[in-house]
C-alpha cells in the first residue's frame, strides 16, 4: 500500500502552541517529569474557575439541549450578544447578525471559508495569533502579515499596512487586546485601520476576546463601534473573560452596511448550517455571563490575581540581563525580547526545545506567532506567582548558556 498523505491544503498550515515543542513536553511527561506550562492560554488548569452561576445553568439546562438548536445558535443567547453590542454601542446589530460557534476558533475558519478565493490576500498583524494565518492558507488564502511596532507598544504601522494592500486584498484582522503581546489599542489608532478599510473596501475582523482582561484602568473600545460604513465582523467568547475555554463558547457579530455583503452572508449562513449548531448545553451559560456579575474585575485590579501574575512576571523578566519586555495593557501573556548581541539565537524553535529539556519549562517561541525574528517567546501568566517565579528563575537560569 502507497503511503496515505495529507491534503495539500495544510501544507502551509501550521500551529506550533501544540506543535512539536509541546509534543516533546508530553514525551517528557510520559517519563515522570514534571513541566511548568507556561505556553498556553488555558485558565482552568491554573485555578481560574468559571463563575458557578454560569456552571449552574448549563447544568440546570442540560435536560433541554439534548436536540439541535438553531443553526446561529439559541435565540436567548444570542438575544444577550445583541444587548451586549448594544453597551459596546456597535450599532444595528440584530439576532440574525450573530452566530454562535464551538469556540471562536470555528468561527475565524468558517469566516475564511466563506470569504475567500484562491490567492486572495488577508492582512494579519505580527505577531499574530497563528490560528488566524492558519486560517487563511487552509482557505486556500495568502496570509500577509503587516508589522506592529515593539518601540511604539506592539501597535500596528498604519504605513506598514497601507504598503501591503493589493488589489487581491479582501480584509484586515486586528487582534485587540492582542495576543500575544498584550497591546491595547487606542481609538485614534482604531479609526486609522478603519480609514483604510473605507478607502480600499475591505472588511475588518475584529478578535476582541480579552476585551474585558485589561489592567492599570484601561478601557477597550470595540472596532466596530467607530464606523457603521465598513463592514467589521467581530469576534468574542467565554473563553478567556469567564475562565469557560472547555465550554467552546464563542460568537460572530456581523455589522456595518450588511446589504453589501449578502452574497458572504448567505454563505456564512451555509456554512454555518452544514454543522448543524454550536454545542447547546454551553449556549445556555451566555445569557448569564454577559448579564450577570462580571468577577473578572476581581482578577484584573491591584490585588488581583492577572494584576499581581503579571507585574510580577514583567518585572522579573526585565530584569534579567539582556531581556526586554514591554508591559502588557491587557490579556494574559507577555512576548519578551531577547538581545541577539548577548542571545545569538538562530533557531528559536530549537531555543524552546533546549529550554524545555533542560529546565522543564515550556514556552512558545516567537515565530510561532509568525514573527520575523528569533528573538521573541510568548509566556504566559496564568500559574500562580510562586510557580512564576521559579519558571522565570529557570529561565534567567537557561539564558547564561546562550550568552555569547
Amino acid at each position: 500500500m502507497s503511503v496515505i498523505r495529507k491534503s495539500n491544503k495544510l501544507i502551509n498550515v501550521c500551529y506550533d502552541i501544540r506543535g512539536p515543542v509541546l509534543q516533546e513536553a508530553k514525551r517528557l511527561e510520559e517519563e515522570g517529569h514534571r513541566i511548568l506550562k507556561l505556553n498556553i492560554g488555558n485558565p482552568a488548569p491554573w485555578g481560574f474557575e468559571a463563575p458557578e452561576e454560569i456552571v449552574q445553568d448549563v447544568i440546570l439546562n442540560l435536560p433541554a439541549s439534548q436536540g439541535y438548536c438553531d443553526s446561529k445558535g439559541l435565540f436567548s443567547a444570542r438575544k444577550a450578544i445583541m444587548q451586549e453590542c448594544q453597551r459596546k454601542n456597535i450599532a444595528n446589530v440584530g439576532i440574525e447578525d450573530i452566530y454562535i460557534g464551538n469556540g471562536v476558533s470555528e468561527l475565524i475558519v468558517m469566516a475564511m471559508q466563506g470569504l475567500l478565493n484562491d490567492n486572495d490576500e488577508m492582512l494579519i498583524p505580527a505577531p499574530d495569533y497563528p490560528l488566524w494565518t492558519a486560517a487563511v492558507s487552509l482557505a486556500g488564502g495568502n496570509p500577509v502579515h503587516y508589522v506592529c511596532d515593539e518601540q511604539q507598544d506592539w501597535f500596528p504601522d498604519i504605513n506598514d499596512i497601507r504598503s501591503k494592500i493589493t488589489p487581491n486584498t479582501r480584509g484586515i484582522v486586528v487582534i485587540n487586546p492582542n495576543n500575544p503581546t498584550g497591546a491595547l489599542y487606542p481609538e485614534s489608532l482604531l479609526l486609522e485601520i478603519l480609514e483604510l478599510a473605507r478607502e480600499h473596501k475591505l472588511i475588518v475582523f475584529a478578535d476582541e476576546i480579552y476585551d474585558k482582561i485589561l489592567y492599570d484602568g484601561e478601557q477597550h473600545t470595540s472596532l466596530a463601534s467607530l464606523a457603521d460604513d465598513v463592514i467589521c465582523i467581530t469576534f468574542n467568547g467565554l473563553s478567556k473573560t469567564y475562565r469557560a475555554a472547555g465550554f467552546r463558547s464563542g460568537w460572530m457579530i456581523i455589522s456595518g452596511p450588511k446589504h453589501k455583503a449578502r452574497d458572504l452572508i448567505e454563505g456564512f449562513d451555509m456554512l454555518s448550517s452544514m454543522r448543524l449548531c454550536a454545542n447547546v448545553p454551553a449556549q445556555h451559560a451566555i445569557q448569564t455571563a454577559l448579564g450577570g456579575y462580571q468577577s473578572i474585575n476581581e482578577l484584573i485590579i491591584p490585588g488581583g490575581r492577572l494584576h499581581e501574575q503579571r507585574t510580577l512576571a514583567w518585572e522579573m523578566l526585565n530584569e534579567i540581563p539582556g531581556v526586554s519586555c514591554v508591559k502588557p495593557k491587557g490579556a494574559m501573556y507577555l512576548f519578551p525580547k531577547l538581545d541577539p548581541a548577548r542571545y545569538p539565537i538562530r533557531n528559536d524553535e530549537k531555543f524552546a526545545l533546549d529550554l524545555l529539556q533542560q529546565q522543564k519549562v515550556l514556552i512558545v517561541q516567537g515565530s510561532g506567532f509568525n514573527y520575523p525574528d528569533t528573538q521573541h517567546f510568548r509566556l504566559v501568566f496564568l500559574p500562580s506567582k510562586e510557580l512564576l517565579r521559579d519558571a522565570i528563575e529557570r529561565i534567567g537560569n537557561f539564558l547564561r548558556t546562550y550568552e555569547q
